[in-house]
């Protein structure tokens, strides 16, 4: 895991333990850790009416100052556990807003980070694709940051691509691709290539696994994305095969050695003992 989501789950883990608390949203990407939460007795809500206990817990992701500030309005105490690096990309897109440039955001429309930067904005583009910037209207200056979980090879591609189609407009791009991401980036695409089969652990809904999964098929034709080991499945593996195994910044160390004991379990009886 991430130092950024580690932190939020010990603050979770502390809050609980002396009150009922409530996560507005998933705390993290990874359903694994949401029901161990669950158990301890933290609560999660989708909005702030649904919200019951006194104590309110921003997740890992972020969230808009209109945001936070209508559940304080509501009576409730607010902890963040934003990871710093969001709140780092938070501030880089408002002093380029500040400073008068028209704001770009690389990244899923609809993912709670990007909503979380996007919320306070009068006006905003977001785009992950370059028709996406085909489409985006001429301004004199544009201000451009990424979604943190982003692969920054896609990310430097279509500022350059901005740049590209707005050749007289002046544009500023700050890099918040934060380093854990371009880190396992970088990890996986070493293991995609010597590997015949990748392992990829994370969350369904975990934009930095998708992209670590993403990224190994460039480089391994035979790339899984699993949850847990009950996940595995035998008929992926061939008699010598090379297996690597990796992890989204979000999952659990104790559910990565968990899927480890069962897959070199798995590969010795299989035939298949390197494990990488």
């Amino acid at each position: 895991m991430c130092f950024g989501v580690r932190d939020a789950i010990a603050l979770a883990r502390q809050e609980a333990s002396e009150a009922s608390v409530t996560i507005l949203g998933q705390l993290v990407h990874n359903e694994q850790v949401v029901q161990s939460l669950v158990r301890e007795g933290v609560r999660f809500a989708e909005t702030p009416s649904a919200v019951t206990t006194a104590t309110v817990l921003i997740t890992a992701h972020g969230a808009s100052q209109k945001r936070i500030e209508a559940v304080r309005a509501a009576g409730h105490r607010v902890v963040e556990t934003t990871c710093p690096l969001v709140h780092a990309a938070h501030r880089a897109l408002r002093g380029l807003v500040a400073d008068g440039f028209h704001p770009v955001i690389i990244g899923q429309r609809d993912h709670v980070e990007v909503r979380g930067m996007t919320e306070d904005l009068v006006e905003f583009d977001v785009v992950l694709s370059e028709e996406e910037v085909a489409q985006l209207p001429t301004r004199n200056r544009f201000g451009v940051v990424s979604q943190t979980t982003q692969p920054i090879e896609r990310v430097r591609y279509l500022v350059a691509c901005i740049r590209e189609r707005f050749g007289s407009s002046e544009v500023v791009f700050r890099d918040t691709v934060c380093q854990p991401t371009k880190l396992r980036q970088n990890s996986a695409e070493a293991l995609a290539r010597r590997c015949d089969v990748v392992v990829v652990i994370g969350g369904a809904k975990s934009n930095n696994t998708r992209e670590l999964v993403n990224t190994s098929l460039r480089f391994c034709k035979r790339v899984h994305h699993i949850q847990t080991a009950n996940d595995l499945r035998t008929d992926w593996f061939r008699e010598n095969d090379i297996v690597g195994l990796t992890a989204g910044t979000s999952t659990h160390d104790d559910q990565i050695e968990s899927v480890e004991k069962v897959l070199q379990a798995l590969l010795l009886s299989n035939g298949t003992p390197q494990l990488l």
